[in-house]
This record gives structure tokens, sequence and C-alpha cells, in this order.
């Protein structure tokens, strides 16, 4: 009796198999289940950081905008000093010509220090406005960027509650394969 019978050992050996089958099958499902609970954790925290991104895009654009409205209201303020340096120079010509024709020596120095002020100042002001149109430039650049950044992290959030929604389904099934239902 040392030896078992066939009809002995093929249904021990089943029930081995089986035993061992059933174990892998719980502990595969156990490390399912963690895996799943990673993942769900890791997808949220992900869905979080997007919150966050699009919140900070909306901010920047903001920003944007409003440096925008600053850029144009500084243009439009040059150009009005730009107008009234061009006009204190056509007065200033004629204050000059004026002089020239009295042989006033005093009033024809001091017209020409005006008209020097003035075209220092008309210069000054047509590279200020020239500085405050590539700022326009570049704080519109920078807004249509921010908002492709704001695109961009909506459309990760949307994927990011996609796979949340995956990973919690995922979860369900591996816990109902785990229970055995």
């Amino acid at each position: 009796m040392k030896r078992l019978s066939r009809w002995t050992a093929g249904p021990l050996g089943i029930g081995v198999v089986c035993a061992g089958v059933g174990l892998f099958a719980l502990t595969a499902s156990a490390q399912d289940v963690r895996q799943d609970v990673r993942d769900l954790r890791q997808d949220r925290g992900d869905v979080r950081q997007d919150t966050r991104d699009i919140r900070q895009d909306r901010r920047d654009i903001s920003g944007d905008t409003k440096d925008i409205r600053q850029d144009r209201r500084d243009i439009t303020k040059d150009t009005r000093d730009i107008r009234q340096d061009r006009r204190d120079l056509g007065t200033d010509r004629q204050n000059l010509q004026n002089a020239e024709k009295s042989g006033n020596q005093t009033a024809i120095n001091a017209d020409k220090r005006d008209i020097r002020s003035d075209r220092r100042d008309l210069r000054n002001d047509v590279r200020d406005r020239r500085a405050d149109t590539r700022d326009l430039h570049a704080d519109k650049q920078d807004r249509r960027q921010d908002r492709r950044d704001l695109s961009h992290d909506r459309q990760d959030r949307r994927a990011d509650r996609r796979d949340v929604r995956q990973d919690r389904r995922d979860l369900h099934r591996d816990v109902k394969v785990g229970r055995g239902q």
C-alpha cells in the first residue's frame, strides 16, 4: 500500500492543481485590487493637478488681458503725446521765424532750445510707443499660449477623469472576482 493506485492518484493530482489555481486566482485578484487602488489614487491626483493647472491658466489669461488693456492705454497716451509734441514743434518753428524776423538773438536761442527739446520729446514718445506696441504684441502671444495651455489642461483632465472611471470599474470587477461573485 505504499503506492497509490491510479484511481487515487488521478483525483488527488486534480485536487492539488485546482487548489493551486484557486490560490493563484485569489492572489492574482488581490494584486489586481491593490494595483487598481494605486491607479485610482494616481489618477485622482492627476485630476487634482490638472484642475490646479486650469485655475493657474485662467489666472494667467486674466493677467495677460489686463496687460493688454494697459498696453493699449499706454499706446493711446503715447500717441496723444506725439501729437502734442508735433503741435509744439510747429509752434516753436513759427516762434523761431518770428524771432528771426524781429532780430532778437535771445528769443532765437530760446526758440532753438525749445525746438531741440520738443524733438527729443517727440523721439522719446515715438520710442515709447514702439516699445508699448511690442509689449502689446508679446502680451497677445502670451494670452494665446495660455489659452492653448488651458485647452490642453482641460483635455488632460478629461482623459484623467475617464481613467478614474475606468479604474473604478476595474476595481469593482476585481473585488467581485475576489469575493467569488
